[in-house]
């Protein structure tokens, strides 16, 4: 990626956030998935964009080159990302994976600043079976005994069990991202350590979703596991604006598998709904 800049943001509780920036054009935030980083998650996908867009590639607090902080609530990752939002000084597009995907979406209820949205099989904890809890629950548990044995990289592959398929956890594997994401291990641990601790509403709530005023597009793989199109569907049915788009081939990995595809319904959609607030 060409002509790598740095922007920083500082956040309401005093640390800053930091992120990669690529290309030129209407500012789009790529915020990334629970196991990653801001360049890990979407270094692949990116360079199709450049072109058109300028991305914001921030990482979690903890993460990547952004301030450590011990308060990794839900509350907290929902105000970072409006901190970075707002960091911009203008409208923008956000996109969030995964684990990133709600916090995004809760970030955009009720907000001005930001003028689409689009999701990746956004995590919505809502639509979990007893089995979804019950396979979510052993992965981290995997995750912890793997982690205590200072095995950081199994650890990972430990907890991404449980959304990724067999044929993903392969790509992840042999494209080093395991290897790459390790070191966020503790980091991880923690948000799910503090996640039940939030009482707050989240961006299951049909409420929340209700007061998303702008676009919405929700990608989801074609080969996913149900727990995922179940959480796209969730989100479509409660978000005013709301489309479904699948990739075909892909499952949950998709900005990791398939970026040429994800990139291009990415593009599209926000470059139609930047003519449509043009018109």
């Amino acid at each position: 990626m060409a002509e790598q800049r740095t922007h920083a943001a500082h956040t309401s509780d005093g640390i800053t956030l930091r992120a990669s920036v690529h290309g030129a054009g209407p500012p789009l935030v790529f915020w990334h998935g629970a196991y990653g980083d801001g360049d890990l998650d979407w270094r692949g996908l990116v360079p199709y964009l450049t072109g058109r867009f300028t991305c914001y590639l921030p990482s979690w607090r903890g993460r990547g080159l952004s301030d450590d902080h011990p308060d990794v609530s839900y509350g907290r990752r929902v105000d970072d990302v409006r901190d970075f939002v707002r960091s911009i000084g203008e409208t923008t597009g956000l996109v969030g994976w995964s684990g990133g995907g709600n916090p995004v979406l809760a970030a955009a209820a009720g907000s001005d600043g930001i003028s689409a949205v689009a999701v990746v099989e956004p995590t919505m904890g809502a639509s979990m079976d007893d089995e979804d809890r019950a396979g979510f629950g052993a992965a981290v548990t995997r995750m912890r005994e793997l982690a205590a044995d200072a095995n950081p990289v199994d650890a990972l592959r430990a907890a991404a069990e449980y959304p990724f398929n067999d044929d993903e956890q392969a790509s992840a594997d042999e494209a080093g991202y395991y290897e790459a994401a390790a070191r966020y291990v503790p980091n991880l641990l923690a948000v799910f350590q503090q996640l039940p601790l939030w009482k707050g509403p989240t961006a299951d709530d049909p409420a929340v979703l209700a007061a998303i005023a702008c676009p919405v597009l929700v990608l989801r793989g074609e080969v996913t596991k149900p727990f995922w199109v179940r959480g796209a569907q969730h989100v479509a049915d409660h978000v005013p604006d709301a489309l479904i788009q699948v990739l075909a081939g892909a499952g949950h990995a998709a900005p990791l598998t398939h970026p040429a595809a994800a990139a291009t319904a990415l593009g599209d959609f926000f470059s139609s709904t930047g003519r449509a607030r043009q018109l």
